[in-house]
């Protein structure tokens, strides 16, 4: 990954390190330094990571104001409200755990100020361990896989000739031969889409189980499952194949940010084990301190299974057809789809056979952004925490992911540029 391109310059005054953006906040600076503002009607912004907030049909109504009670002035508890933290609990008893003797409590969840926050979080928790992440994965991993030093980062190359997918058996193999002790990914998979789900994420906890390994499972994008069965609602979760939830080495990472779609409320969590939980909150007492009372309190309501379920089934009918807008629109541009997304709102297309300077993901970003459509090059996909494959090209230099988040008519307009781009330079 060449990151003279894509990091910025030290602070002028001592003592401070330069630090790269992430791929999304990197490629948003480069647009507004071509005028785009969020919102820009001009604008087709195919690389946000979150999905559209308005209201959608057969959704609940959004919530639009907040009230702040007179107890809401002070900290929350850096675990969270209690009753929040209950509510979690319990939806995911409900929707994963019914017939199960082994329940999820308020102590079994921890609340936090954000996604990356409880990543953050959890990391910090981690002793001197090996962690497996897979290539590629969310671009957030790579600075905060390097930030906490006492564990070492192992990648683990998916090959997209079997679809990015990772077998139970490779991961057995994986774990045993280089002696890992926790294993870091997203579920669905940010950027390619694949979904571990029913038999297979079953056999995963198994094998973690076995193993003595954790699955640090982000599911920011478990209620955009694509390819879930009916059974499951279009919800995919690790929570629906634990045994015990306080032994079994499974911990799972979500919130309202793209499930709810209220990404701007920045509050999100930690469920699993409660030891592993009181180590959260312990590194949260000196890393943040706890997320806003007000806003906690508010989301209680969102947590209703009724209300959770209608959300899901809006969701699943207005992203699967601006799914199908923008893959057919990318494939008849000329772009691979290797796998179509089983899940997330991201299309991840290999544009290798495409003209130059197109057939590289830097090069097709900085055209796309000269016909106001932002995309996220694939080298941002290519964890590499402490750059210790510096100076090699990323195996994912020739690829790039796409975002079916916005506005309907946004998809179908950027798709349609993208599109005469494409014609232009063949």
């Amino acid at each position: 990954m060449d990151r003279r391109r894509i990091s910025v310059a030290p602070p002028s005054i001592p003592g401070f390190r330069a630090v790269p953006f992430t791929g999304v906040i990197y490629v948003m600076a480069e647009a507004a330094k071509l005028g785009y503002a969020y919102g820009h009607p001009d604008w087709c912004n195919l690389g946000q990571g979150q999905p559209e907030t308005g209201p959608l049909p057969g959704a609940p109504p959004r919530i639009r104001d907040v009230s702040i009670a007179t107890a809401d002035q002070e900290y929350a508890p850096v675990a969270g409200i209690p009753e929040l933290r209950q509510a979690v609990a319990d939806l995911y008893n409900v929707l994963y755990r019914k017939g199960k003797r082994s329940k999820y409590g308020a102590e079994n969840v921890c609340i936090c100020g954000g996604g990356r926050l409880g990543l953050t979080r959890t990391v910090a928790a981690l002793g001197e361990i090996n962690l497996g992440h897979f290539l590629p994965d969310y671009t957030a991993y790579e600075e905060l896989l390097d930030i906490f030093r006492p564990f070492t980062a192992i990648p683990i190359l998916l090959e997209s000739g079997d679809g990015y997918r990772f077998t139970a058996q490779q991961l057995e193999r994986e774990v045993t031969g280089r002696g890992l002790s926790a294993l870091l990914l997203s579920n669905p998979a940010n950027p390619t889409g694949h979904t571990i789900r029913g038999q297979e994420l079953a056999d995963w906890v198994d094998a973690a189980r076995r193993l003595e390994c954790t699955l640090l499972l982000d599911e920011f994008y478990s209620h955009y499952a694509w390819s879930a069965e009916p059974q499951e609602e279009g919800l995919v979760s690790a929570a629906r194949y634990v045994e015990d939830v306080n032994r079994d080495p499974v911990v799972i990472l979500d919130g309202f940010t793209k499930n709810w779609r209220y990404p701007g409320w920045r509050t999100t969590w930690v469920l699993g084990p409660r030891s592993v939980i009181d180590a959260v909150t312990s590194s949260g007492s000196f890393l943040d301190g706890g997320g806003s009372r007000p806003l906690q309190r508010a989301a209680i309501p969102l947590l209703q299974p009724e209300s959770v379920r209608a959300e899901t089934a809006a969701i699943r009918q207005a992203f699967l057809r601006k799914r199908r807008v923008l893959v057919d629109g990318l494939r008849a541009a000329g772009l691979r789809l290797e796998v179509e997304p089983e899940g997330t709102f991201y299309a991840w297309a290999d544009l290798s056979a495409l003209p130059e300077p197109l057939n590289d993901g830097m090069g097709f970003f900085r055209a796309a952004l000269e016909e106001k459509v932002i995309c996220v090059p694939g080298e941002f996909f290519d964890i590499n925490p402490g750059k210790r494959r510096s100076g090699r090209p990323s195996r994912f230099r020739q690829y790039a992911r796409f975002s079916f988040g916005p506005e309907e008519e946004f998809v179908a307009e950027g798709a349609r540029r993208i599109g005469e781009l494409v014609a232009r330079h063949r």
